[in-house]
């Protein structure tokens, strides 16, 4: 399509500047009659060229069958004649005028195409067109409604895994829940069993220093008794002392007394 269009604008182009070729033609003659010296001496070589140029381009149109002439080269010659150019001079300057302006349309037709060459090309693009259109369809009632099986087998696959994976997350869910509480009631026991055990410990604590301390009062108590005794039996001992040794003392002083009688 854009090669047509390209074409296209081409082709218009073409055709605006060949309604401005009268004035391009008026200057190439002026420049011709201005050079008509020069041109009369290589008549000779441009008419050996001006022949071998009318049979390549009657082949050419041969070949190419739709190709026109742009001006009247007979009404030109016969201008040219009026105005001071021999025939010979004059055919050489249309063969030279013939030659420029198919070259320019060779350069211009390089890049055109025409109207039936056009449509060709538009009815084999079309054509093709419909050809994919054509494979579009098969291939979407074939090939895309195989994908399209496959695409919901797979979306059917991937709900019932969805499903799979959620109701193994609740039942983790519910296993871990339960696991959690079971573990938080055990734990409380063994908290409760540990503060019953402590509470037990502390108690027997108790009872042990209140025992304790009963047993230190007793021993108090008996210490202090024995010590008592002790002092009452000391003292009873000091006392048969003193006696023993009052006596003993007396005694002595006796038997003192009596040998300083007896001496005396």
């Amino acid at each position: 399509w854009t090669s047509l269009k390209l074409r296209t604008l081409c082709f218009e182009r073409h055709h605006q500047e060949s309604e401005s070729q009268p004035a391009e033609w008026e200057r190439v003659f002026a420049n011709y009659i201005y050079d008509k010296e020069l041109l009369s001496l290589s008549a000779g070589s441009l008419q050996l060229e001006h022949r071998r140029d009318l049979e390549h381009k009657r082949r050419d149109f041969t070949s190419y069958g739709n190709r026109k002439l742009y001006f009247d080269t007979h009404a030109l010659v016969c201008l040219l004649e009026e105005n001071g150019f021999t025939t010979q001079q004059a055919e050489i300057t249309v063969s030279a005028l013939v030659k420029i302006t198919d070259a320019n349309m060779d350069i211009v037709y390089k890049d055109m195409v025409t109207k039936m060459q056009q449509e060709i090309t538009v009815q084999q693009i079309m054509s093709q067109i419909a050809n994919v259109k054509k494979d579009m369809i098969i291939l979407e009632k074939s090939e895309f409604s195989a994908l399209r099986a496959e695409n919901e087998k797979i979306n059917v696959e991937l709900h019932r895994l969805k499903q799979q994976i959620m109701d193994e997350v609740v039942k983790v869910r519910t296993d871990t829940k339960l696991d959690f509480n079971l573990e938080k009631s055990r734990v409380k026991e063994l908290y409760s069993l540990n503060e019953r055990k402590l509470l037990e410990m502390r108690t027997e604590m108790v009872a042990l220093h209140a025992q304790q301390d009963r047993a230190v009062t007793q021993t108090d108590r008996k210490i202090d008794t024995e010590v008592a005794g002790l002092k009452t039996m000391l003292e009873s001992h000091k006392l048969d002392n003193i006696k023993y040794l009052a006596g003993s003392v007396f005694t002595c002083l006796t038997v003192a007394l009596g040998f300083y009688r007896l001496w005396i």
